[in-house]
């Protein structure tokens, strides 16, 4: 039977949580980016972002909220310490011919402004969910 390097194994090992601490980081986030009085957009552009959010999830997609996607990466090269980052492999973005954009005719200013506002949602969520896969590999290799 083949033996696999120490690295693959702790990838696979952390990929099995990575749904779950992806789900974790992006309800902290949108927390911190959109609730209160410091959110990085207004109310009508939030509700905005949450119409076109429910018209993806009736459509059977999932939703603005739920379309960036994470990976895991192994940064080290042969023969150094292992070293595992966390990168948004997608991030949702509003565009003329995507689904995002919908058939609102959002004007330019608009779609950048939700564009800027997801990039900086999703960049926050990968450096939380790195947060806990750098927590996970302390553990493991204790």
């Amino acid at each position: 039977m083949t033996e696999f390097p120490d690295e693959r194994q702790l990838v696979l090992r952390a990929r099995a949580h990575l749904e779950e601490w992806t789900n974790s980081a992006r309800t902290t986030v949108y927390a911190e980016l959109f609730e209160g009085d410091e959110s990085l957009l207004g109310e009508d552009d939030l509700r905005l972002l949450d119409a076109l959010d429910s018209e993806l999830e009736r459509g059977g997609g999932d939703g603005v909220w739920g379309t960036d996607r994470y990976g895991i990466h192994a940064a080290g090269g042969s023969g150094s310490d292992t070293s595992l980052g966390v990168v948004c492999v997608y991030h949702p973005q509003i565009t003329k011919d995507s689904v995002l954009r919908g058939g609102d005719g959002l004007d330019d200013e608009t779609e950048e402004r939700l564009n800027a506002a997801l990039w900086t949602y999703s960049e926050r969520v990968a450096t939380l969910v790195e947060a806990e896969l750098d927590a996970f590999v302390r553990r493991t290799q204790s």
